[in-house]
C-alpha cells in the first residue's frame, strides 16, 4: 500500500529551532536514562558520586530546553494555539503536544487514516499476488509513537472514553499491546479532528 502524503511545512524557522531542541531533548532524556541504570549496578563512590551529578547536570539541561521550547511557541500565537488546543485532551502536556505539532505538521490537514498511517499506527496488511499476510504497524515517524505511548497509558485511566475502548478491545481478545496502539492511533486521530475543525476536546455525552 502506498500513501500520497506530502510533508507540509508550519511557521517556519523557529519551527527548525524547536525540531532541534526536541532532538537535544530527546537525546538527554536517553543519557539520563543511561546514567541511571549505572547508577543501579554503582558500588564505587567515585562513580556513585560522579553518576549523580551527571543525572543532576542533565536533569538541569531539559528543564533549561523546555523552557525556552515553550517561549519559542508562545511567542507565535497560531502555533501555541494548536499546542494549547491538543493539551485539552486528557493526558496530554505541554511536551506531547508540542512534540505531535512539531513532528507531526501535517495535522488538522489530511484524513484520519492518512494521519494514522503517517503516524506508523495504521495496520498495514502484507499482501504479494493470492497470499495475505497479517495486519501490523510498519515505518513511519517512531519518534512520533514513543510521544504518545504514555499519554496514552494515562488516557486510558483517565479518560472515561479511551478506557471504555480499551477495555473494550482487551474483552474483545485483543493483546493489550494492540490495545494501547488502538489507543495510541485514536489520540493521533482525535487531535488531527480537533486541529482540523478548530476546537477544544469534548468528553462524549452518554
Amino acid at each position: 500500500m502506498v500513501l500520497d502524503l506530502v510533508p507540509q511545512d508550519i511557521e517556519g524557522e523557529d519551527v527548525h529551532d524547536l525540531r532541534e531542541l526536541l532532538t537535544a531533548r530527546r537525546a538527554l532524556v536517553k543519557d539520563q536514562v543511561t546514567a541511571k541504570t549505572r547508577l543501579a549496578t554503582a558500588s564505587n563512590l567515585l562513580v556513585k558520586d560522579q553518576l549523580r551529578r551527571r543525572i543532576d547536570d542533565i536533569d538541569t539541561d531539559i528543564k533549561a530546553l523546555d523552557q525556552v521550547i515553550a517561549q519559542i511557541a508562545k511567542q507565535h500565537g497560531t502555533l501555541d494555539e494548536r499546542i494549547r488546543r491538543l493539551m485539552s485532551i486528557p493526558g496530554i502536556g505541554r511536551l506531547t503536544a508540542t512534540t505531535l505539532v512539531i513532528d507531526m505538521p501535517e495535522l488538522g490537514h489530511l484524513e484520519s487514516k492518512k494521519i494514522a498511517a503517517l503516524a506508523g499506527l495504521a495496520p498495514m496488511t502484507q499482501q504479494s499476488g493470492k497470499w495475505q499476510g497479517k495486519e501490523r504497524i510498519i515505518g513511519a515517524r517512531a519518534s512520533l509513537r514513543r510521544a504518545i505511548y504514555m499519554p496514552a497509558l494515562v488516557a486510558i485511566r483517565f479518560n472515561h472514553d479511551f478506557r471504555d475502548k480499551y477495555q473494550q478491545l482487551v474483552k474483545a481478545g485483543k493483546a493489550k499491546k494492540v490495545a494501547i496502539t488502538a489507543i495510541m492511533r485514536c489520540i493521533i486521530v482525535l487531535a488531527n479532528t480537533l486541529l482540523r475543525e478548530g476546537r477544544d476536546w469534548q468528553p462524549e455525552r452518554p
